[in-house]
């Protein structure tokens, strides 16, 4: 899963076709999908898929086709640019590698003992520990769902 997701993650980047690129990016999104299946986090996976895989990227997809993307429509690079970006993809990078360096990574043991990323544990803290955020979260999200059928009805 891992040689499958940061292939396609690489495929991503070099892609001159946007369109293949957002393809390539669906692959990896259900290689993401598939490594949350083997922590035991069932609910992430199908959340990851649905929701980024099943509606942004398609969103992305579509607004990519409906683009006019012609080489001629393109605006001309210029070498200072390509030079200042290539420097600070490179500074983006030292500092990642830093970081990882540095980091104090501590060993996790039973990670796969449990049921902590499974729908009904959700369900259980959802509704007991945080039964309050919950249910004002609710009402936000109703109140945010009237007001945009107010404000779209015509006089």
């Amino acid at each position: 899963m891992s040689i499958v997701a940061v292939f396609s993650a690489i495929m991503v980047i070099t892609r001159k076709n946007p369109v293949y690129s957002v393809l390539y990016l669906i692959i990896t999104f259900f290689a993401i999908s598939g490594h949350y299946v083997l922590m035991n986090a069932q609910f992430l996976a199908i959340v990851n898929i649905i929701v980024y895989a099943g509606a942004i990227l398609v969103l992305f997809l579509f607004v990519l086709m409906l683009m006019n993307l012609n080489k001629e429509s393109e605006p001309k690079k210029n070498k200072f640019m390509l030079w200042a970006s290539a420097f600070a993809g490179g500074l983006l990078l030292y500092v990642l590698l830093a970081a990882v360096h540095t980091a104090h990574i501590e060993n996790v043991k039973g990670i796969h003992v449990g049921n902590i990323g499974l729908v009904s544990e959700l369900g259980k803290a959802l509704f007991t520990t945080y039964v309050v955020p919950f249910e004002i979260t609710s009402i936000l999200f109703l109140s945010a769902m009237v007001g945009a059928v107010v404000i779209g009805k015509k006089d």
